[in-house]
């Protein structure tokens, strides 16, 4: 079940207005149940924390985009963290809030334009250059996809 108040609640409280659409919340939504259906906060057999299951790398992406790293900062300012890689990545094994707002800050730095809301493919071309998953599985997409529109619709 994809957590719609999380989402919402990361957009709203901890990220400027502007990042915050139903395009968003449904590609988020979308991402997530892809990752790891929204059960998992560690990935099975592998490195990655949250349910946006973010690796070192991913977050350090968002660290060090200018787009994205004073937003990034403030995060971790207002969760209290340190201002670094480890402490994002061990942090997002319990924190939602941080996790989601780290993934749209990863959507954010793309410097090409979200996909239309309702285009199914540009938003799997969107995830799959963001995410770069390991193991993409583009039969299970349509319906994630689906399923987080009408959460967020």
């Amino acid at each position: 079940m994809i957590p719609v108040s999380t989402i919402q609640e990361a957009l709203v409280t901890l990220l400027p207005a502007a990042m915050n659409s139903q395009t968003v919340c449904t590609l988020l939504g979308a991402i997530g149940l892809q990752e790891s259906n929204f059960a998992y906060h560690q990935q099975i057999g592998g490195p990655a924390h949250s349910f946006w299951m973010f690796e070192e790398n991913g977050i350090r992406a968002v660290m060090t985009n200018p787009s994205s790293h004073d937003y990034a900062l403030d995060l971790c300012t207002h969760f209290g963290l340190a201002f670094s890689v480890e402490s994002v990545y061990d942090a997002m094994l319990t924190n939602d809030l941080l996790a989601c707002a780290f993934a749209r800050l990863l959507l954010w730095d793309d410097v090409h334009p979200l996909p239309s809301l309702g285009d199914v493919n540009g938003a799997w071309q969107y995830y799959v250059n963001n995410w770069r998953p390991g193991r993409p599985r583009p039969l299970d997409w349509p319906a994630n996809y689906q399923m987080a529109w009408e959460a967020f619709a």
